[in-house]
């Protein structure tokens, strides 16, 4: 398939994602996601960040396996994610679950710097390989247990984390700076919720649930 068979694919998938924004509008309170965010989205290739066997279906929208039990999240929800987080273009942002690259070139396009951590060291090494190869010059990778955050770059403006926790991490609470926001589902694996929390100027918290996920189990490694 062409480049520009890619790029009509991305096209309708931005269609399906507009569509299926509206008929949220109910959770999310707005019928419309960012421009910004919209544009990230056209602008990224999504087939770079799945495995080749799959890459007729990059732009359907729906989750994608990647291996190790690990998939790439729905376009939809990449964009709604990532529409809530509200990351500028002056924000340290930190990702927890990499997996082969794709939220992170979104985050990428939208941030200063990103720092993303993943448990799999054959993903990483993927997600380092990829990044480099479509030029994303400002995201580090990490190889590491996320429930523990990247305290070495801490605070960070947003945080994002695209594998569920039953319960939010604390160590990614206090690695949030005073205004940020953090974008993370979170539950037991048949009742998860996507949450966004946000830490206003005197460090107290504000939790908006926005509506019912299923994502991969956010890993509890051994070690930091």
């Amino acid at each position: 398939m062409s480049e520009p068979d890619f790029t009509m694919l991305r096209q309708r998938m931005l269609a399906e994602i507009a569509a299926k924004t509206v008929f949220s509008t109910a959770y999310l309170g707005k019928a419309a996601l960012d421009s910004r965010v919209m544009n990230a989205m056209a602008t990224v290739p999504r087939h770079e960040f799945v495995p080749i066997e799959l890459r007729l279906y990059a732009y359907v929208d729906t989750p994608l396996p990647i291996g190790f039990g690990k998939t790439i999240s729905q376009p939809f929800i990449v964009a709604v994610m990532t529409d809530l987080l509200g990351v500028q273009p002056t924000d340290t942002v930190l990702e927890i679950g990499t997996g082969l690259g794709y939220q992170s070139a979104i985050l990428a396009q939208l941030a200063h710097r990103v720092f993303t951590v993943e448990i799999i060291d054959e993903l990483a090494e993927q997600a380092v390989h990829r990044l480099t190869d479509q030029g994303y010059a400002n995201v580090e990778i990490r190889i590491g247990n996320g429930c523990h955050g990247w305290p070495e770059h801490a605070p960070f403006d947003k945080i994002m984390v695209t594998a569920a926790p039953e319960l939010i991490p604390p160590a990614l609470i206090y690695q949030l700076k005073p205004g940020g926001t953090m974008v993370i589902p979170a539950g037991l694996p048949d009742a998860q919720q996507l949450i966004q929390l946000k830490k206003d100027a005197q460090g107290s918290i504000a939790i908006r649930e926005i509506f019912q996920v299923l994502f991969s189990t956010l890993e509890d490694g051994a070690s930091p």
